[in-house]
C-alpha cells in the first residue's frame, strides 16, 4: 500500500470512530468532578444497590428506566421543552422519585444547554460530546429563583454527570456523588 493510500485509509477510519470528550471539557472540568466521573461505575453500583431497599413501586420504575436500551445522540436534536424529574438513589434515603417539572434545552451555536425552569432545585449547564451514546454534562445547582453560579464556583454548586439517550422522546443524566442527599441523582427527561 502506498503512503498516500495508507493516510487516506487512516483518515477514513478516524472519521468513523466515535468522538470522545473534546478538549474543551478537559479544560473546564474541575479535578473534583474528574474524580467523580472516574468513580462513576462504583458509585452508581453502590447507589443502585441501596435503592433496592426503597419503595417497591419506585424500585420498579427505576429498574424500567435503567433497562431501556441506549441509542446514539448524533441523529437527534434535543432542543425544546421537556418534562423532567429527579430520582435520588442511595445516601440519606434508599430511593426517592420526585414529580415532573419543566426543563428546556437550547443550542447557542456551541452546543446544547440545559435549564431546569420549575421546581425548587434547579440546574443550568452544558453538554460535551463523549462518544456515540454518551455526553458529559457540566452544570450548576441552584435553589428556587437564585441565579445559578458559573460552573467551577465550588462543590456546593458544581454538577457533573453522564447523559444517555433512550429514544427520540426520552433521555437522562446520571450525576455521581452529588453534593446533597444522595449517592446518585438521575434526571429523567420525556417529551
Amino acid at each position: 500500500m502506498t503512503p498516500r493510500l495508507l493516510f487516506a485509509a487512516l483518515g477514513l477510519v478516524a472519521l468513523t470512530l466515535p468522538a470522545h470528550a473534546d478538549g474543551e471539557v478537559q479544560k473546564l472540568i474541575t479535578s473534583a468532578d474528574k474524580t467523580r466521573l472516574n468513580r462513576y461505575g462504583e458509585t452508581r453500583k453502590a447507589a443502585l444497590d441501596e435503592a433496592k431497599a426503597g419503595d417497591p413501586a419506585e424500585v420498579k420504575q427505576l429498574d424500567a428506566l435503567l433497562l431501556k436500551p441506549l441509542v446514539a445522540f448524533s441523529d437527534k436534536d434535543l432542543t425544546g421543552n421537556w418534562k423532567c424529574r429527579t430520582i435520588k438513589a442511595g445516601g440519606l434515603s434508599p430511593l426517592i422519585i420526585y414529580g415532573w417539572f419543566k426543563c428546556k434545552v437550547t443550542d447557542d451555536g456551541s452546543g446544547w444547554r440545559l435549564a431546569k425552569i420549575s421546581g425548587s432545585q434547579r440546574t443550568a449547564g452544558r453538554f460535551f460530546d463523549d462518544g456515540e451514546k454518551r455526553a458529559i454534562y457540566l452544570g450548576s445547582f441552584s435553589v428556587n429563583d437564585d441565579k445559578a453560579k458559573p460552573y467551577g464556583s465550588g462543590p456546593e454548586s458544581d454538577q457533573v454527570g453522564y447523559a444517555f439517550r433512550n429514544s427520540a422522546t426520552e433521555w437522562r443524566i446520571e450525576f455521581p456523588s452529588p453534593y446533597y442527599e444522595s449517592k446518585l441523582d438521575i434526571m429523567e427527561f420525556k417529551r
